[in-house]
């Protein structure tokens, strides 16, 4: 979020951090004052879970150029990986849980990293899908992931930090709100260190890379576990403040491709497109739903809204990668140049 104004500061010479900090006060002093609960719950929630989900898939795809379609997989450890360290590890405070369970996420993302060392593009998507089916079937097979739970759903705990509880839909929204924040700010320090040139330089030219003296496996399998532990966090996000229950059928293949939409809507190496691409996802939806009950009426029922939204998901992803492969961060960009301009001329 730091940088959503980077080119309309430089445009109308603001200070670079006024928006974010605009952006965060209206979020933290304005909303949860106004908002509804239908707001935080169908929009807001989802919408700081998926767009923490795709800031760390970008890390990954974005910026190290590792092509990832186990996303869903990386949110189930995460998701699991909490409940079962908040169950089994008495007094454990849930920040230590949270992170935990985003470590946990990043071995399992070292491990499936691991072809990344041979492996390139489309052979390193295939063999990322590995992860997806395996982390689900070892969710489904093992029901001590659940604590024996026949349907192998999973109960969120009470989200209480040094006897503050995050309850209710404003008390979760602004829980999630502080965590996102606080990763994306780490997100946006980490792909502008050297750690972030060297993530690039090995998605441009793996052999200029090792020339110029970047450890390029180290660097791919580094990308790898932050952005699993980042994705891992999001899944507790997911599973925590917004659904309340999780199952392991939650996080399927569908799951990682939405994920994987985020970005490529939003905008490849692109912190904001995450976020861009994240309200798309959500917002799209209900949309099209309050437009197809306006038009169709009951014609318009939910199996029809969700062809519906396959579809068109899938024309825009097309028009996207055909017309604006920089997706919507660029058209932000560029919406923002042309209002500058005009507003300087008067």
């Amino acid at each position: 979020m730091a940088s959503i104004t980077h080119d309309l500061a430089g445009t109308w010479t603001l200070p670079r951090w006024l928006a974010p900090v605009a952006l965060l006060t209206v979020a933290y002093l304005v909303v949860p004052f106004i908002g509804t609960s239908y707001l935080f719950e169908a929009i807001l929630l989802p919408f700081l879970a998926l767009s923490l989900v795709g800031v760390g898939l970008n890390i990954l795809t974005g910026y190290a150029g590792q092509v990832s379609l186990g996303s869903a997989a990386f949110m189930a450890v995460g998701a699991f990986g909490a409940y079962n360290f908040n169950l089994r590890i008495e007094g454990l405070p849930l920040i230590a849980n949270i992170v935990l369970a985003g470590l946990s996420a990043a071995a399992i993302g070292i491990i499936f990293g691991l072809p990344s060392l041979r492996l390139k593009g489309f052979y390193l998507a295939v063999s990322t899908l590995a992860a997806q089916f395996f982390v689900q079937w070892a969710l489904t097979k093992f029901s001590w992931f659940s604590n024996n739970s026949a349907s192998g759903v999973i109960d969120a705990p009470p989200l209480r930090i040094a006897g503050i509880a995050f309850d209710g839909a404003i008390g979760r929204y602004l829980f999630a709100l502080t965590v996102v924040t606080v990763l994306t700010f780490l997100a946006l320090r980490l792909v502008s260190s050297q750690t972030g040139r060297n993530f690039i330089a090995v998605r441009d030219n793996e052999t200029a890379a090792r020339i110029i003296g970047v450890p390029v496996l180290k660097t791919k399998l580094l990308a790898f576990a932050i952005s699993s532990f980042i994705i891992g966090v999001a899944g507790v996000l997911w599973a925590f403040t917004y659904l309340r229950t999780v199952e392991p059928a939650g996080f399927n293949l569908d799951r990682s491709f939405q994920v994987l939409f985020i970005i490529i809507i939003g905008g490849l190496a692109s912190i904001r497109g995450a976020f861009l691409g994240a309200a798309l996802i959500v917002v799209f939806p209900l949309v099209l739903s309050r437009l197809g009950a306006f038009f169709l009426g009951d014609i318009f029922d939910s199996g029809v809204l969700d062809m519906s939204q396959r579809i068109m998901l899938g024309s825009l992803i097309i028009l996207f990668l055909i017309l604006e492969p920089d997706g919507l961060v660029a058209l932000w960009d560029r919406n923002v140049r042309r209002i500058g301009s005009v507003l300087t001329r008067r």
